[in-house]
């Protein structure tokens, strides 16, 4: 059920009310779940509408199909199966996926270091951590191949999300059944349209690397799962590089329907400012690792 919100009303009044017209429900409380920015067709370039969804509702009454041909209760994972508009896409990635992404450190490579490193991955995912995403150097290809292994038992076990960095990670991603992260400057490569076809023929996710409008353009072109976008806030991981902001954060993200993370100077305490301005989560590094 969906509706404008009208003049003097609150997003959970319209709610209320749409869903006592369409359903015949009374909803006695619901939380926030995602605002989705949509930007208009024709220039100039602004915000159209915003699309204010809730999840957790509590109602009393019996739900019936007062102004549609029919109702159905669909579980999460079938969401994805139903067709719907574009913009609905980031709204059932919130409801299916994680909202939080832990980006790797890069450990030494030392056993003791190694065997920490694991150890501090296997307490978040034990505190629900749902996604990660080792990063190593290029050159480290004998600690990626034992720490990803490491990792894609861990996350199996857990339940968990593991993508692998760039594409010097696709063999090994590929071999392990693991996500496939893609920097900026690949989106741009010439065999990447085959690296991210071959993924999803495989059913294995793969995320790209955004900082401007043009890499959310081609990324979503690419198909990709979702990206990850910023610098949102002023990190210390980049120094001196202008943050995005997030009144430019959502700009951008209202521009495509592909699930968008915000990154960079943010952690787990923005989820529900990130949410606000329509990104699935938060992805980091020290916000998530932490001391």
């Amino acid at each position: 059920p969906g509706g404008k919100v009208e003049h003097g009303e609150s997003a959970l009044e319209a709610l209320k009310r749409e869903l006592r017209e369409e359903l015949g429900i009374e909803v006695l409380d619901a939380e926030p779940l995602i605002c989705v920015p949509v930007a208009a067709v024709s220039p100039p370039p602004r915000i159209q509408l915003r699309l204010d969804t809730w999840h957790r509702l509590q109602t009393t009454g019996t739900p019936k199909a007062l102004e549609h041909a029919a109702l159905a209760w669909v579980a999460v994972d079938e969401l994805a199966s139903y067709p719907m508009p574009p913009a609905d896409r980031p709204i059932v990635a919130a409801l299916r996926g994680p909202d939080a992404v832990l980006i790797t450190p890069i450990p030494d490579e030392t056993p003791e270091a190694e065997a920490a490193f694991l150890g501090r991955i296997a307490a978040l995912l034990q505190d629900g951590l749902r996604r990660v995403q080792l990063r190593l150097s290029r050159d480290r290809d004998a600690q990626r191949a034992r720490l990803g292994l490491a990792l894609a038992t861990l996350c199996r076990e857990s339940g968990a999300a593991l993508h692998l960095h760039g594409h010097e990670s696709a063999d090994l991603a590929r071999e392990w059944g693991c996500g496939l992260h893609l920097r900026a400057s690949e989106l741009h490569h010439a065999d990447t349209p085959a690296r991210v076809a071959e993924c999803r023929a495989a059913g294995r996710p793969v995320s790209g690397a955004c900082h401007d409008a043009a890499e959310l353009a081609l990324a979503e072109a690419l198909s990709v799962h979702d990206v990850l976008l910023g610098p949102v806030l002023p990190t210390p991981s980049h120094p001196g590089e202008p943050a995005l902001g997030w009144a430019a954060f959502e700009r951008l993200r209202a521009t495509v329907s592909v699930p968008v993370f915000a990154i960079g100077g943010v952690g787990p305490q923005d989820l529900v400012e990130a949410r606000r301005h329509g990104a699935q989560g938060v992805a980091g590094i020290r916000a998530f690792w932490g001391d």
